[in-house]
């Protein structure tokens, strides 16, 4: 106790040697001493008095404060309820220690030893999250104190000072009363305090034991991966002369098969959150499934995908095996090792059912085979307690392995050339013949006396057989899942879906397929004791630090920068599309706001997945203050422009005078609006070309838009009738054409002008509007064939251009040729 309550009072106490130092300045008896220059930290700063005037409020601010923090010691200690938690911890962490010794671990199986590790971690990981709650309560605590530790150097402070200076003293009395609760309420605090440091202690104790635990684990698994390039056995033809039972073994069995069940009893105890979530998620699967497949069975379509997808959910009890059972590879990753292999076990028979045809096509029998002679190598545990017979039986595996391995490259390759395609007959014949290469090794391994690398070389060729059957069984039936949900009808009624049905399905499923193959190449790594070294390996060359002046930063931040940009870039686009397809046209917006509403979206989800880019991958703001300032040069010497443009398509935006799909004319180019972006507008002339505009002329040029405020064009058409016709006449004829043509907008309605005498011509003008602007060009060529039509079927002749020549000369001869050319027979000669 005494200890406790000096550190609680170590901030208070440190103030004294200021104080001290002060007076013993003043003193000459007590000189200063001199500091070493390079040496003396800074001195930390001296505690003020309050001032006499503020002393009253002060202390009525503080006495209110130290009621609240008596308050809070006084309750119960919540970290009380913490301590149940450590010792169930403990105990097991206990027993698991005292359960294998460490000369004991180095003669387990892998397997075994894979889930003792397991088993490590998930304590360690239990006691981490018990650390992080006893420190959320510790943390109060510790404020509290500190709170109250600098509050009491200033009183104390205050209280030499008042008494030196004279103060009343009833103001004396008062700060001595604020230092007594102080010191009241300090001593309450100290012992919750110091239960939560003994707690903390424990859990000192306890993360030791789980350190060693973990070690030992990976010493022997080290162990093991060394017995592959050693003999750890006699030779086969010598191994009789060692056949006896070993009772040993079978009890080391049965404790671990007891390690396992404790295992499994507290990692469903630590996780029923998560284990009651996906019962429920499993439970509502299966109706949905039931509901899939009997829709599959009406389904009448010519898509061939779709058709295989609809007779892989004609299971549906299979496949929800498959679902469940697979899905605790991926959802419970850390679980047990026994209930990741009672998993695979029970979902033999389903994944056999659910492959499809085109499975057997390429592979043949083989998902048969591998199937049972996974099932009879994990059978092998029985023969434990004889180590012949194990030994025999690993053999009796390896060669019928490679026998049945032999026998189907040899059989497709004769029988099935070209039945398949080229790539696919490549992989499958690459993959074949590297298994008879290992099960040749293992076979020989185990005829020497290698027995370790003998079985793990058969275990990983028949467990990775087998896992990558099933990881494609799932992926099949969760791909065939998506392509008839979003083949309903219900679906199919938004634009973003019918539009981008085929890149959607394309994209999960290759999605799907790329987590399978990842998860299976794991496995087959793991299986072959390769995926610790690759994972150091991996490791080291993504956390080795690259560094340039000021920012350092690692390759494997930059991945984790680029992967994180990629996903906001994608994310932001398949907003963008939902909101502008399906979304935003189903609300009642005003003109632009839609597409200023997904354009800004976009762009506020790129940023903010930037920043979360920069913070994910460990890049801090003083690390980017030389590209800042180089980025804040380059805009004031010569990116002007940009910040222009950008800056002029944040107005646009928010001012919508143009939108996707208006008609617009600017700096000579005229076209339709494509995409308007916050640098630069796309338009589409009328002639097909694409011209970047960028937006600043946008606002500094002057913009024509045809569609701002509706879809409505005036059309001109402009005709000369010859002089002699009733001008009347022309008007009413003109109006009923115009009136008739179809496109021709009532309102406003068409009006024909006379607008003049030409030089051979009385010219009209007639004016019509079209609400149709997109056809407003063919409705103008329908109105003025059908005013041609309406004029020629009247009699009024359009004249051609007419001049009169008068000829001031003539001569003799060009007189008689002009007098027999142009006189009529009925005109006069001429004289």
């Amino acid at each position: 106790m005494p200890r406790l309550l000096g550190t609680l009072f170590c901030s208070a106490l440190a103030s004294l040697p200021l104080l001290a130092g002060t007076a013993y300045g003043a003193n000459p008896l007590f000189p200063a001493a001199t500091p070493p220059a390079t040496t003396e930290k800074p001195a930390a700063p001296a505690v003020e008095p309050i001032a006499p005037a503020d002393i009253a409020m002060r202390a009525d601010t503080d006495e209110r404060l130290v009621q609240e923090i008596m308050a809070r010691a006084r309750q119960a200690d919540p970290a009380r309820r913490l301590e149940p938690q450590l010792d169930e911890l403990a105990n097991g962490v206990r027993k698991l220690s005292e359960t294998f010794k460490r000369d004991e671990l180095q003669s387990l199986p892998v397997i075994r030893l894979e889930s003792l590790d397991r088993h490590w971690r998930f304590y360690d990981k239990h006691l981490a999250e018990w650390r992080n709650d006893l420190q959320r309560i510790t943390s109060r605590y510790s404020e509290d104190a500190a709170e109250l530790a600098k509050r009491k150097a200033v009183w104390e402070t205050t209280l030499g000072a008042a008494q030196a200076n004279g103060v009343p003293p009833a103001l004396v009395e008062r700060v001595q009363s604020i230092l007594a609760q102080i010191t009241r309420t300090q001593q309450a605090l100290s012992e919750p305090l110091e239960e939560q440091l003994r707690l903390a202690r424990r859990g000192n104790a306890v993360q030791q034991a789980i350190d060693a635990g973990k070690k030992g684990v990976d010493a022997a698994i080290k162990y093991f991966d060394q017995r592959l390039r050693m003999i750890d056995a006699p030779p086969l033809w010598e191994a009789w002369r060692d056949s006896e039972p070993s009772q040993h073994a079978v009890s080391t069995l049965l404790v671990g098969l007891q390690i396992e069940r404790d295992f499994l009893v507290e990692y469903n105890a630590m996780h029923a959150l998560r284990q009651n979530i996906l019962h429920a998620v499993a439970l509502v699967l299966l109706p949905l499934l039931v509901w899939l497949s009997r829709r599959s069975r009406r389904l009448v379509s010519d898509d061939t995908d779709l058709q295989e997808s609809a007779r892989v959910l004609l299971r549906p009890i299979s496949a929800w095996l498959v679902l469940v059972l697979v899905g605790v590879l991926f959802f419970e990753p850390d679980a047990p090792m026994l209930r990741h292999q009672v998993a695979l076990l029970l979902a033999l028979i389903p994944v056999l059912r659910l492959l499809p045809r085109k499975v057997y096509a390429v592979l043949g029998p083989w998902p048969y085979i591998v199937t049972v002679l996974y099932i009879l190598d994990q059978l092998g545990f029985m023969l434990v307690g004889a180590p012949l017979l194990l030994r025999l039986h690993g053999f009796l595996i390896g060669v019928l392995t490679l026998g049945t391995l032999l026998w189907l490259l040899l059989r497709r390759d004769a029988h099935d050339r070209g039945a398949i395609e080229p790539r696919q007959r490549m992989v499958v014949r690459s993959l074949g013949w590297l298994g008879v290469a290992g099960l040749v090794v293992a076979v020989v391994a185990n005829v020497v006396g290698n027995v370790s690398l003998a079985e793990a070389l058969t275990g990983g060729i028949l467990d990775s057989g087998y896992i990558g059957l099933a990881l494609y069984a799932g992926a099949n039936v969760l791909s065939a899942i998506l392509k008839l949900l979003l083949a309903r009808k219900g679906i199919t009624r938004f634009r973003v879906v019918t539009q981008h049905t085929g890149p959607l399905l394309q994209s999960l499923g290759r999605l799907i397929n790329f987590v399978a193959l990842v998860t299976w190449v794991v496995i087959v790594l793991n299986e072959f004791r390769i995926y610790r070294p690759v994972a150091k390996w991996l490791t080291a060359v993504l956390t080795y630090p690259i560094e340039a002046g000021a920012i350092s930063v690692t390759l494997g931040s930059i991945l984790l920068f680029l992967a994180s940009v990629w996903v906001a870039f994608w994310l932001a686009r398949t907003i963008r599309v939902v909101l502008r397809d399906d979304v935003l046209p189903n609300m009642q917006l005003p003109r632009g706001v839609g597409n200023s509403i997904s354009t800004l979206t976009y762009y506020a989800i790129v940023t903010l997945g930037v920043m979360v880019a920069l913070a994910a991958a460990g890049f801090h703001i003083s690390q980017l203050a030389l590209i800042i300032g180089a980025l804040g040069v380059g805009i004031g010497l010569g990116l002007q422009n940009v910040v222009n443009n950008f800056v002029s398509g944040l107005i646009l935006m928010f001012e919508r005078p143009i939108q996707p799909g208006d008609v617009v004319e600017v700096s000579g180019i005229s076209g339709k609006v494509r995409e308007i972006g916050m640098r630069a507008t796309t338009l589409t002339t009328f002639e097909g070309a694409d011209v970047v505009v960028p937006n600043g002329t946008l606002l500094s040029a002057n913009l024509v838009n045809w569609t701002l405020s509706d879809m409505s064009r005036r059309l001109d058409v402009n005709v000369g009738v010859a002089y002699g016709n009733d001008p009347k006449r022309v008007l009413e004829l003109l109006m009923q054409v115009a009136k008739s043509t179809p496109g021709v907008a009532a309102s406003p309605e068409p009006s024909v002008l006379f607008v003049g005498f030409g030089a051979s011509s009385l010219d009209f003008g007639l004016r019509a509007w079209t609400h149709d602007f997109g056809n407003w060009v063919a409705i103008r060529s329908e109105m003025t064939v059908r005013v041609y039509e309406a004029l020629r079927a009247a009699g009024i002749e359009i004249p051609f251009p007419q001049q009169d020549l008068h000829l001031r000369s003539v001569s003799p001869q060009a007189r008689v040729g002009l007098a027999g050319v142009g006189t009529a027979p009925d005109s006069p000669p001429a004289g």
